[in-house]
Order: structure tokens, then sequence, then C-alpha cells
């Protein structure tokens, strides 16, 4: 799946953080730290190389030594700043209570005792240092889970045991699995347990709100050696392969959606493709990103949508002259 621009900007921040603390560092042992090839490494310090403040003269620039850089070392030798503590504005420090009253809602009854414990101190150090404007953050989130369902969880994974759950899948279809649980991971709205499905024999991402029941069982839960990315949702093979062409304004949709390919072509324009599995999602996000469409393949997939879109607009009837 093609990195997002926003994780990669993530990992280029981190690495001059780490790279002022830490003077003179062997590319390899970057790529080790951040979990990327050397190769991407040396493209991040090729980006970072020509990025700084305003003005963007030579001494406007973050810089790295150029000689070391040669020898297969990178070293920092100006910032710009970017190591400094940064402080919140009152718009960011809502925004970050917002974020952890959301969380608090969200997960707190799936955290252990030291989980939520954090949490709680986070949120009440921001809310404090915000001040008032914290009063008017109010944030209701529905449910992602029943009260069963998430102390059942969290019993699980606090104790290191299988859990027995009643799941549906996307096709609405309820089955019943014996996983090994490893950890809660929240994509966007959406709260997923990560474990290890012993039917499929693979890790698999459960979404909480559709677990029906779950149960502890007696036998301890096994070690499973599991890659950093299991935790981003990815559709599976069996989906259907969907190739959009999409107008340079469209590259949102690479960028928040789990794509299998991404291509640069000539003109600023790109083709992105899409392993789709509910078809339903696949309308809503090509009729939100319709002004930049250029082609679908295959076709049936865009009279599908072109359908959808008539009957909307039909839907309103007529209009007053």
């Amino acid at each position: 799946m093609p990195e997002r621009a926003s994780d990669r900007l993530l990992r280029m921040l981190g690495m001059v953080a780490y790279l002022d603390r830490h003077q003179g560092v062997p590319v390899d042992e970057i790529a080790e730290q951040f979990g990327v090839t050397p190769r991407q490494v040396l493209a991040d310090v090729d980006t970072l190389w020509v990025t700084g403040t305003p003005g963007y003269l030579p001494y406007d620039l973050i810089d790295f030594d150029a000689t070391a850089y040669e020898q297969g070392v990178v070293r920092l030798t100006e910032s710009r700043g970017l190591t400094r503590p940064l402080r919140l504005g009152g718009r960011e420090a809502v925004a970050l209570v917002a974020a952890l009253r959301a969380m608090s809602s969200a997960l707190g009854p799936l955290l252990d005792d030291e989980q939520a414990r954090v949490l709680r101190s986070a949120l009440a150090k921001v809310t404090a240092a915000t001040g008032d404007a914290a009063a008017a953050v109010d944030v209701q989130l529905a449910s992602t889970a029943t009260p069963q369902v998430a102390a059942t969880i969290a019993e699980a994974l606090a104790q290191h045991r299988r859990l027995r759950i009643r799941y549906v899948n996307t096709r609405d279809e309820a089955s019943d699995r014996e996983v090994d649980p490893i950890r809660l991971v929240s994509e966007d709205e959406r709260t997923y347990l990560l474990a290890w499905c012993r039917s499929a024999d693979g890790e698999r991402l459960f979404r909480v709100d559709r677990v029906l029941g779950a149960e502890v069982l007696d036998e301890p839960a096994e070690d499973h050696s599991v890659p950093e990315a299991a935790a981003v949702f990815s559709p599976g093979p069996e989906g259907e392969l969907v190739t959009l062409h999409l107008a340079s304004p469209g590259r949102w949709v690479a960028e928040t959606t789990p794509a299998e390919a991404v291509r640069n072509l000539p003109d600023g324009s790109f083709e992105v493709d899409l392993r789709v599995v509910q078809p339903a999602w696949l309308r809503h996000l090509l009729l939100q990103a319709a002004e930049d469409v250029l082609d679908v393949r295959p076709a049936r997939v865009a009279e599908e949508v072109a359908q959808v879109a008539r009957a909307a607009l039909a839907a309103y009837g007529p209009g007053e002259g």
C-alpha cells in the first residue's frame, strides 16, 4: 500500500528531532529506527535538505553535513527551529481536548488500569492548560461495542487469554471465531481488535462494533509475530480491483483510502488501484470525487455510480421554473 503523505511528514519531523539528539547516525541505523528502508531514508533526507522556513534561501533551509552524507552517515547541522518545543494555540489545545475526550469515550471500557490512568492524567493536564475554552467542548460518540463485549475484550487483553467471538463481516454474515487478541487499533472513527484468527491462521482486524458476543477461554493466547502494517486496514484479495483515473485535485483519494498502487501520469493526473469489498463504499467515494474523476475501470462501475446519481437527482422531482 502506498505511503500516505501525512505518515511521511510525521516520520520526517521525527527524523529531524532524532538526528538533533544523535549526531552522526549511519543510514542503516536510521532506517531501523523508523522502520523503513535505507533508500527511503535517503529520499527523506533529500526532501528535508530543500525544506525550510519562508524565504527559502540557502540559509533558510534545513542542512546536513554533505561530507558525512557521502560516507553513509547523516549529521544534522541546521534544524531551522524544528526541534524547539511547540506551544499550542487556543484552537490546537481545544482540538486536543476534543480528541482526548473522544478517545476516552470510545476506548475507555477497553483500556487496562494503567492505560486509563495515563489517559485521564493527560486529559486533566491539557484541560487545565486550555482554560475556559475547554468547557465548551462536548464530545459524544456512538458506542463502538456493547459493555459486555468491551469488558470481555479488555479482560482477554489484560490476562493474555484466547477469545471466542461472534462476528459479523461486511457481507452481513455471522460466524464464530477463536482468536488470540494482540491489541486495539483506532483508525478514523472506528476501533478494531487486532488478533490472530485461528481459523484463517493469520492476523485479522475485527471491527469492535461488529462483535456480537465475546467469551474469554481458558487457554492462554499464543504470541504471534505481527508486522506493524497489520494494524492498518487493507482489503483482502477477494475484493474487486478497480482503477480510478483522477485529476490532480483528487489526490486526497490516494491519501485517505487503502490503495494498492498509485501511478503518476505526465499530464499531472494519476491512476489509483483500489481493492473494493463494499460497492456502496466505492459509489460514495466516486460521488464525492466526481469533479475530478476522468475514467473508471471497469466501465460497469462508472455506469452503476451514474445510475445512483441519476436516481438521487430524480428523487428531488422536476425543478421549479
